[in-house]
């Protein structure tokens, strides 16, 4: 249940109800696919089955987008669909058209869909009213507007903002790893990965390697931009920042699970315990964020 990733957005004044957004996303419940669907989506118990779909605590909530998909790859279609285009070739006597080889094409994928493996997952997103925050558990842009995009269908209208700060966290990282003077409460780790101007855009990646090595400060010199980099916040969560604002490889040191459990006996308590100090952590750890990039810009959008 801890949060790995954060596709970061404002809620622009939202702040939703639990019984309210609950009525919401019952309008788009998670069913699994039919026998002709290639896809199902819809909103699961972020808790368990049987229980409720927005997982409210001291105004924080926690909601779950379910994903259903057949596995029904192109070459499989295509090869029942050659084969079923030779038997008819055989059958009239001349090779059919190219409407006649989409029709084989849509028949052939309607047979194969009732056998089709299917695949689940599953993408949470936290919503802290109090803070004006929405965070997607996501490790790309792709699955977390997936998640908005259902949102939308039950919610409307649905005022959200992307972050945008003052400093782009590319100038900020590599000013920060320049100086070697992070912002008060964060500290550099030892991944990063830089990015060469011009044309080539050639990348450079370090993985637990000092940063403060001669070959890093060379390519810093030679003008590339830091487009990741690995931090800690308060000695509490470790983190990788990168160009685009998201928030990659989120861990919560030990300290703070520990705390979870010893705060709760197992099941349902544990759970409770994991969100509270999950959202609790993440409500501090934003604002410093957004400080350390210079303050939110004006015109978020």
């Amino acid at each position: 249940m801890w949060f790995r990733n954060l596709v970061l957005y404002r809620t622009a004044g939202w702040k939703p109800k639990a019984a309210e957004l609950e009525e919401a996303l019952a309008r788009q419940t998670f069913q699994p696919c039919g026998k002709m669907d290639m896809e199902s989506r819809g909103w699961l118990p972020p808790r368990g089955e049987g229980d409720a779909l927005v997982h409210a605590l001291g105004g924080q909530m926690l909601i779950a987008l379910g994903v259903e998909q057949k596995l029904l790859p192109a070459s499989v279609i295509n090869h029942y669909a050659r084969e079923r285009a030779a038997e008819i070739e055989e059958q009239q006597g001349f090779r059919p058209g190219r409407k006649q080889q989409r029709e084989i094409r849509e028949q052939v994928t309607d047979e194969l869909l009732p056998r089709a493996f299917e695949r689940r997952r599953s993408t949470h997103a936290w919503i802290d009213t109090a803070g004006g925050w929405l965070a997607v558990d996501a490790a790309n842009l792709a699955k977390a507007d997936e998640l908005l995009e259902v949102l939308r269908k039950c919610v409307a209208p649905l005022p959200l903002a992307t972050l945008k700060t003052q400093l782009s966290p590319a100038s900020a990282m590599t000013g920060w790893l320049a100086s070697g003077d992070p912002p008060a409460g964060f500290t550099i780790d030892r991944d990063c990965e830089f990015l060469a101007p011009g044309e080539d855009k050639s990348t450079v990646r370090y993985v637990r390697h000092p940063l403060e090595a001669k070959d890093v400060r060379g390519h810093l010199e030679d003008g590339k931009q830091v487009t990741r980099l690995a931090l800690t916040w308060n000695d509490r969560i470790s983190f990788v920042l990168n160009e685009n604002l998201q928030v990659k490889r989120l861990a919560f040191l030990d300290i703070l699970k520990e705390q979870a459990e010893k705060d709760a006996e197992g099941g349902d308590e544990l759970f409770d315990a994991d969100f509270a100090i999950m959202s609790g952590e993440l409500s501090r750890f934003l604002p410093d964020l957004v400080e350390a990039l210079g303050g939110e810009a004006a015109e978020a959008a």
